[in-house]
């Protein structure tokens, strides 16, 4: 399975490329403007995952944005300058444009940070008869440990989610077959933080480091 489509800037700021379009998740600390993105999800609102300085240098008037229902008013703003904005509530499936997609609840059971019942999302993006999943912000949950797919983007810093342990065992239990550790090395996390994921993963999951 070829990874040569996918592009992670920074921490959880991801490019996709697929035969619907350029897709991003939480797009950050994006350098030169591109404004080539045919879809913008959002996982939650956070400053290093909702950027409004960053989604001007991706965003053209033909976009589609994707947040979780709780951040509608945040993203409002963006709602002149895109052709849509799509709102969603975690554990439903949705179609846009070219894509389908499903949303996965991202929260910590057992930290304050990304509370539950603030409906904070992650993602399964179905595209190109690969099936991406997107964690968003989250730990280990009984919605997300059942979760399918090829391709898995694991935060690995520490303190706000999964740290490098956590997310190995988490992707040994969901089994992708290839696994991308996130959210590392950049506001939380050391940059060894991915080769000490890699280490952990089972044989049948190629680990993939991007950042």
């Amino acid at each position: 399975m070829n990874t040569d489509n996918i592009t992670i800037n920074v921490h959880s700021s991801i490019r996709i490329k697929t035969g619907a379009g350029v897709v991003y998740f939480d797009p950050f600390k994006i350098g030169e403007p591109s404004n080539d993105a045919d879809y913008v999800f959002l996982t939650h609102d956070h400053f290093d995952h909702f950027s409004p300085e960053d989604m001007e240098k991706v965003i053209k008037n033909e976009t589609v944005i994707i947040t979780p229902e709780s951040t509608q008013e945040s993203v409002e703003p963006f709602s002149r300058k895109v052709s849509r904005i799509i709102c969603v509530v975690p554990g439903k499936e949705y179609t846009a444009g070219g894509l389908s997609f499903q949303t996965i609840p991202a929260y910590n059971p057992a930290k304050k940070f990304h509370p539950k019942e603030n409906g904070w999302c992650g993602y399964v993006l179905c595209a190109d008869g690969v099936r991406y999943y997107v964690t968003g912000d989250t730990d280990k949950n009984p919605e997300n440990s059942l979760v399918k797919c090829d391709i898995a983007f694991i935060p690995a810093g520490g303190t706000y989610t999964f740290d490098h342990r956590e997310a190995a065992e988490f992707a040994n239990l969901i089994k992708p077959a290839i696994a991308i550790p996130t959210h590392y090395g950049c506001i939380v996390g050391d940059k060894t933080d991915g080769d000490a994921f890699a280490a952990l993963l089972s044989s049948e999951i190629l680990p993939v480091l991007k950042l």
